[in-house]
This record gives C-alpha cells, structure tokens and sequence, in this order.
C-alpha cells in the first residue's frame, strides 16, 4: 500500500494541493451552512389524519390528544415540542425526544397522532431524509 500511496502523492503538484484543499474547503462550508434548520414557529398536532390543533411554541403547554387507543399527551415549550407519553405498544415517537427544528416529526401510528413542527425554513422534509 506504501508503494501505490508513495506513487500517487509524487504525481501530485503544489496546484493539485491546493484545488484539494479548496474543494474540501466548500464542502464543509456547504454542509455547516445549508444542513441546519429554521427556527420553528408552531407545532402542528393532527389526529386521525386531520388537524387537531396548531400551537405556538412560545409558550409552555400540555395537549391531550385522544386516539383509537388512547390519549396522547404533547408536550410544548419554547422553541421546542415533544411526545411526552403514548398508548401505542413501541413508544418510536416517545423516543424521539425533543424536536427542535423546523420540518421534524414525530409520527404516533398506532394511536393515528402525529406533531410536525412547521418554520419558515425546514431542514429537511421525509422525502429528503
């Protein structure tokens, strides 16, 4: 491996070295600057396929959603949102925490809830990720 390495690294000039360094340069400028999320305005609740209600996340709340199996409590606080506890049997979207940025969602499927958080600016959305 020595060899084949030690070959490559004299074919290269100090020009190569630098356009190296460059591209490596704007990758990594592009990934900090373009994969972070918006800020998220409000989090959105739906039930059963409809919305259940849209709150702002300025303020701390507690929703209760109920669903085919049971209730769903939400749980909000400034600039962030969470499942906080779920009748469904695997607990995924219990899981998942804290969202924070734009474009997150935790889906309950069991119990039909879901919480999106909607921003002017979304990270990601589920095709993209």
């Amino acid at each position: 491996m020595r060899s084949w390495l030690a070959a490559w690294a004299a074919c290269l000039r100090g020009g190569d070295v630098l356009v190296l360094i460059a591209a490596l340069g704007v990758c990594v400028a592009s990934a900090l600057s373009l994969w972070q999320g918006g800020r998220p305005d409000k989090a959105v609740i739906k039930a059963g396929g409809r919305t259940f209600a849209e709150v702002a996340l300025s303020a701390p709340a507690l929703i209760e959603v109920p669903g085919p199996l049971g209730t769903t409590r939400i749980e909000i606080q400034p600039g962030r949102a969470r499942v906080a506890s779920d009748p469904g049997p695997r607990q995924y979207c219990v899981r998942q925490g804290w969202l924070s940025t734009a474009g997150a969602v935790a889906i309950c499927a069991p119990n039909q809830v879901s919480l999106a958080l909607s921003g002017r600016r979304a990270d990601y959305d589920s095709l993209a990720y």
